[in-house]
């Protein structure tokens, strides 16, 4: 069933919100913060699927880029996304599509859930790791061992607690018939 379009864009603004606010709680490591944000985008695509989840973190992008300061550290512009981590922003939004499309296919199950997850995670290690390669100037071992070994353990945990709120929120709005 689709819900009608003033609903889908209340439920993506709300997601994009999310994203800014879990991108302040962070630890602002070199070269690469560790925050909650990526936690969000794994909620805006397996609560509202694909496009809408893609399109909550895409404008959580695009305020970034204008200016706001919704990035980690409330950092703001586009010379943000232009810098070493912007692959990582960028990779927001196929992210959050990523778990959208494995919910759409298989289900909103617990395994479609770590299954689109763990794709959306690999999307912005790999965006982020050529990105910050190119940005920094640093060869992809370099850019690896710096911007993906050390998150993998925390990104896990981040997946464990999303697949844990997702199916409690899930439940929820079902029952409040928002989703």
């Amino acid at each position: 069933m689709r819900r009608p379009i003033t609903k889908q864009l209340t439920l993506s603004a709300l997601l994009c919100a999310l994203i800014a606010v879990c991108a302040q709680v962070h630890i602002p490591l070199p070269p690469v913060p560790v925050s909650l944000s990526l936690l969000a985008v794994y909620l805006s695509g397996a609560l509202l699927g694909p496009a809408w989840g893609a399109a909550a973190a895409g404008c959580y992008v695009l305020l970034g880029a204008a200016g706001m300061p919704v990035f980690s550290g409330f950092a703001g512009g586009v010379s943000a996304l232009l810098g070493p981590t912007g692959g990582f922003l960028l990779s927001y939004a196929p992210s959050s599509a990523a778990v959208g499309a494995a919910v759409r296919r298989f289900g909103f199950t617990r395994r479609a859930l770590w299954a689109g997850m763990a794709a959306g995670t690999l999307l912005c290690y790999l965006m982020g790791t050529l990105w910050f390669s190119a940005a920094a100037g640093s060869t992809l071992r370099a850019a690896f061992s710096a911007c993906v070994l050390p998150f993998l353990p925390g990104d896990a945990l981040k997946m464990a607690l999303a697949v844990s709120l997702c199916m409690r929120l899930h439940r929820a709005l079902r029952a409040m018939m928002i989703l």
